[in-house]
């Protein structure tokens, strides 16, 4: 069974320095701000623990991955410049979604699995 689901969902990892975590929460609520006008955004949220900070993010084909990179990408730079490393980086999706996707996320080398089964309610 092959799957129609064209959702291409991202998870970076980051790690803050120890007592930056009250800096970080601060923008991950202006992470959630921008994300909230995204109409291909299909969830996005954080999850803490201790210094370390993972996104749970989906967007609706790799088209909606890329607007939202592009309304993060300057919040997202000075995030990582002042305060965040990211320490993994996955990307999950069909070939075709992932295909799309490669070049403008070389620069954080993901890994990414392709999504081969499944549903989509």
């Amino acid at each position: 069974m092959a799957t129609e689901d064209t959702c291409v969902s991202i998870h970076p990892y980051f790690t803050v320095p120890e007592g930056k975590i009250d800096e970080a929460r601060t923008y991950l609520e202006r992470f959630v701000e921008k994300a909230k006008s995204e109409p291909s955004c299909l969830y996005y949220g954080f999850s803490i623990n201790g210094n370390q900070i993972h996104c749970r993010e989906g967007y609706q084909g790799s088209e909606g991955l890329l607007a939202h990179l592009e309304n993060v990408g300057e919040l997202l730079g000075e995030f990582l410049e002042k305060l965040a490393t990211v320490t993994r980086l996955e990307v999950h999706g069909t070939a075709g979604e992932i295909e799309k996707v490669k070049e403008p996320l070389a620069p954080f080398s993901p890994q990414y699995f392709v999504l081969e089964y499944g549903i989509r309610n």
